[in-house]
């Protein structure tokens, strides 16, 4: 009987199953699929017959979670082949009794510390506070707290591993048994490319233990996918001079293509390896000193860590920390904070970011409260499990940036709140990023219901030159939103309280008071003081600010003032000893002896009907004849023939509402406008172009023109030549030149990408050569909607999806494109000579398309780029035939679109396959015609879904009809 009914309930399970595998088909519109489905049914291959990528498994997976009221592991998604893997799947999750995890979830996990004697713990606090760095609290954590459970670290399937103090102390001995048998000695550096694991712990303690210096860096999503992002990071690792390189175990052969880089590298090793060597329980000890001979004493201004603020430049900045600086920063926000003995922290913030490294782990560790943590990926890809931690757990302290909160207000699903208590909840912590007023509210208000209170909202402010914080919120304020004029503010540079609800009124978020023992001041240009309420920028000091940047003493002379002040580089103003951050010091204005905010003339410029929103610049210039600055506001428009109107406006709009006209409106194209890699605007890069005349316009050096006149010239006369039996003459000849060509361009380029780390100068100079290139090779590109990108500056970052027909679609897109905007290719690329250096210069991405599991890691990061403010090109195709038509079109930009609500700009390319079939090697010359648009906006109350489906209908349609060739 028993029998019996589980064959029953498996084949229910399986029934199931195909009922949602053939309603998702049909949702996908995919009739073929659907045909191979009905033909092989539960044998059916979920990808290569069913074409369900990683996306379509992802939802897929959340859909059989739903039916059958289960969480399949994440694994599932990549590992499953078939309906009857999935089959298999459920059923042993329905078949699988309350996790022992979820048993141990019931009781807070910070029940350990609760229970230990109180005299015991006062005594251990008391060490704590006594010690002078780290690597002494680790040491006291471990001998004199060595049961507790320090780590609670969410693993796949949700599983819960605890790691306690002595176990932590214990491994991070092993691995400075192991870098002192490499040679590795104190004060060397040591590169840590991890993710969120156990070994991260272990090794980054371990470090510190045996006297050298961690240097933790943004790690792959994938192990076997370290190559391309070592190489990004090898900027860095040579700024460290880095003795060595903690990775993957499937990495060590990253060292062959590392060490010609960077030179102080002597070796790749796995986190695994350099963790393996356990050390025996060590015995409790009255006093605090090095019982093994393998901890080396370190004084407190010695370095603790370099933590690097861009790693994707060709100047890195390592932020010098000492382990007093860590300790006093740590020490400030234990104060602020008001940490009691029954706090629970839960974080999924990479330990690779100060946020997550310091904040979410180090102050634990150093006041005995225990953390749970989880991977940014587990919370990327259902948000909701970053809220049940803390309800299980009855987390007290959690962190994170501001898109993290409006995250979990989009797409936490209200039938999830009735399983949320979030009454426990009493620091969530907002910082890295700008606050803003309206996810405060929308978070409190959708997560009230779960007894979660407004007041627990802390915007938080900080920088990695302070160590992490400089200021917080007092406890149980709550955010405070300041609402001020903003016609004083824009004449005076003072914050006058405004209406409450006043049109005109600016609304700015307190990012709290000074933490205890750091020193803010707001000062003028010339350093002097400035009284309450007077914009200015905010200088600050104290016993966590660096001393510098780890060699590089340029910057460093920028960053403190001979003083000793700390130069934020923000501009702020102070009301009521709090601090509220206003922008950037050094776009701003002065006409007249008044002080002018681009943003604010932005904002007025941008309200106007045909100007793309984000595609605002104001700038000034000067003027010898009146002996101050012009106004200058460019701005692109979404249609080049409305130029007129919206110049018209701008000049009215600007001059209503700050009292004057600009002396200059430039109404420019798209993407006429520099931004950063981050799709921030370059201000001073556009007030260079303008002074020189080459803002809007793209001219060619003269030997790039005359080469070209020179070629159009020339092709006419081989090809009239040979026109009557000798075209294949031609065809070859012109073929082997145009290989030359590009062999030799890209072999210059590589040349010079060399000696640079720097994305942007790579991605231009990428950008620059391509166009000639192709110019040399007598490749015309013409574009249609070129009003359309006018809009990209204004709205925001785009994703870019192109059709796939030739090799040659990617030269086209890269003479065509911004230069800033980050291509997904296949992650064969980077295996390529030259090209994969070109691509992993420039910053594109690159994933291996037969694993699920590495695109669904690609699709996070896409989408955290997106956030970023970088636009991306996404080749829905994913791949090209010599048969003419629009393939299939995959999900993963289109869920990209509607996750981060970005808008897809569909690009037409005609004529490319003519020019390079598949399957052929020498190019032809001719004609290319690039059609952008019409752009296609996600729906912000649309089903998530459908509104994928949609988009890609939509797009796919829209290329289909600019490239003039049909579906397929």
């Amino acid at each position: 009987m028993g029998t019996s009914a589980t064959k029953l309930e498996r084949a229910n399970i399986e029934q199931s199953i195909q009922e949602i595998i053939a309603q998702l088909l049909s949702e996908l519109g995919n009739q073929r699929a659907l045909e191979e489905f009905e033909d092989k049914n539960s044998k059916a291959h979920l990808e290569r017959d069913l074409g369900l990528g990683s996306l379509e498994r992802v939802e897929l997976m959340l859909r059989l979670d739903a039916a059958f009221s289960v969480e399949l592991p994440e694994k599932v998604v990549a590992e499953a082949n078939t309906p009857d893997d999935l089959a298999a799947a459920v059923a042993r999750e329905l078949a699988l009794p309350v996790r022992e995890s979820e048993a141990e979830r019931k009781e807070p996990v910070g029940a350990g510390v609760e229970r230990r004697d109180e005299a015991a713990r006062e005594k251990l606090l008391e060490r704590l506070a006594s010690a002078e760095t780290l690597t002494e609290i680790i040491s006291i954590r471990g001998r004199f707290d060595a049961e507790t459970k320090h780590i609670y670290l969410y693993e796949e399937n949700e599983k819960i591993r605890a790691i306690t103090c002595g176990e932590l102390y214990r491994r991070a001995l092993g691995v400075a048994a192991n870098l002192k048998q490499r040679k590795i000695s104190p004060g060397q550096t040591v590169g840590i490319m991890l993710p969120t694991c156990a070994e991260f712990f272990y090794v980054f303690a371990g470090v510190m233990l045996a006297g050298a210096i961690p240097v933790p860096i943004y790690p792959p999503f994938r192990a076997d996918r370290i190559e391309e992002y070592a190489e990004r990071q090898g900027g860095i690792l040579r700024n460290a001079e880095a003795r060595l390189l903690v990775t993957f175990r499937s990495a060590e052969s990253v060292a062959k293509l590392l060490e010609p880089q960077v030179k102080s590298l002597e070796g790749v090793v796995t986190a695994a390896h350099l963790a393996s060597t356990e050390n025996g329980a060590l015995p409790p000890s009255t006093e605090v000193r090095p019982l093994t001979g393998l901890e080396h004493r370190v004084r407190p201004e010695d370095i603790a860590f370099l933590q690097y603020t861009s790693g994707s430049t060709g100047n890195p900045r390592g932020v010098v920390l000492t382990h007093a600086n860590l300790l006093a920063n740590i020490r400030s926000m234990r104060e602020a904070i008001n940490i009691q003995r029954d706090d629970v922290a839960v974080s999924w913030l990479p330990l690779y970011h100060d946020m997550g490294l310091i904040g979410a782990w180090f102050v634990p560790l150093s006041t005995c409260v225990p953390l749970v943590s989880l991977s940014p990926l587990a919370f990327l890809t259902r948000p909701e499990r970053w809220l049940r931690a803390i309800s299980v757990h009855r987390g007290t302290l959690s962190p994170a940036p501001n898109f993290a909160y409006e995250l979990c207000v989009r797409k936490v699903a209200d039938s999830q709140l009735a399983n949320l208590d979030l009454s426990c909840w009493r620091a969530a912590l907002n910082g890295a990023e700008p606050v803003r007023p309206e996810t405060i509210e929308r978070f409190a208000e959708k997560f009230g219901k779960c007894g979660f209170r407004r007041e627990a909202l802390l915007p938080v402010y900080g920088l990695a030159e302070a160590t992490l914080g400089v200021a917080a919120p007092r406890m149980g304020k709550g955010a405070r939103v300041d609402r001020i004029s903003r016609e004083a503010f824009q004449r005076e540079r003072k914050a006058v309280p405004g209406a409450a609800n006043g049109e005109n009124a600016l609304e700015i978020v307190s990012a709290g008071q000074p933490l205890p023992g750091v020193e803010v001041r707001i000062v003028d240009e010339q350093e002097n003081e400035l009284p309450e309420r007077m914009e200015g920028r905010l200088h600050f000091r104290g016993p966590s600010t660096t001393s510098g940047y780890y060699r590089n003493p340029e910057a460093t002379k920028e960053l403190i003032t001979p003083d000793g002040w700390l130069n934020s580089g923000d501009l702020a103003y102070l009301a009521e000893d709090e601090i509220y951050i206003t922008g950037r010091a050094k776009d701003l204005i002065i006409k007249g002896g008044r002080n002018l905010y681009p943003q604010e003339i932005e904002e007025i410029a941008g309200r106007v009907k045909g100007v793309r929103t984000g595609c605002v610049v104001a700038f000034g210039v000067p003027d010898a004849a009146s002996g101050t600055e012009r106004l200058v506001v460019a701005a692109e428009a979404r249609d080049a023939g409305e130029g007129k109107r919206i110049a018209t406006e701008i000049t009215g709009e600007v001059s209503e509402r700050i009292g004057f006209p600009p002396d200059a409106v430039e109404i420019l194209p798209v993407h006429a406008i520099p931004k950063t890699s981050s799709g921030k605007l370059r201000r001073s890069e556009t007030r260079r172009l303008y002074l020189e005349g080459k803002l809007g316009k793209s001219v060619a050096p003269a030997w790039i023109q005359i080469a070209r006149l020179s070629m159009r010239g020339l092709g006419p006369r081989i090809l009239a030549a040979v026109k009557r039996g000798c075209m294949l003459v031609a065809y070859l000849f012109y073929g082997v030149y145009a290989l030359s060509l590009f062999g030799i361009g890209t072999a210059i380029v590589w040349t010079i990408l060399l000696a640079t780390k720097n994305r942007r100068f790579a991605a231009r100079l990428v950008q620059s050569a391509t166009r000639a290139l192709l110019a040399l090779a007598v490749i015309r590109i013409e574009i249609s909607g070129r009003e359309l990108l006018e809009r990209w500056s204004s709205e925001g970052p785009w994703i870019f999806a192109p059709n796939h027909s030739s090799y040659l679609d990617i030269l086209i897109l890269l003479a065509t494109l911004p230069a800033e905007a980050r291509y997904v290719a296949k992650g064969e690329i980077h295996s390529m000579p030259l090209v994969g250096m070109l691509a992993a210069r420039s910053g594109h991405f690159a994933f291996d398309r037969n694993d699920a599991s590495a695109r669904v890691a690609q699709s996070a990061q896409i989408e955290e780029a997106l956030r970023r403010g970088e636009s991306v090109v996404i080749y829905p195709e994913g791949t090209f035939t010599s048969e003419e038509g629009v393939r299939p079109f995959q999900l993963g930009a289109f869920k990209a679109a509607v996750d981060t609500t970005r808008a897809i700009c569909p690009v037409a390319i005609r004529g490319a396959r003519e020019l390079l079939r598949d399957k052929t090697i020498l190019p032809k010359p001719g004609r290319v015609h690039v059609t952008m648009g019409p752009l296609i906006l996600p729906s912000a109350d649309g089903d998530g879904w459908r509104e994928i489906v949609r988009l890609r209908d939509e797009t796919r349609e829209i290329i289909a009809r600019g490239a003039g060739e049909p579906l397929l």
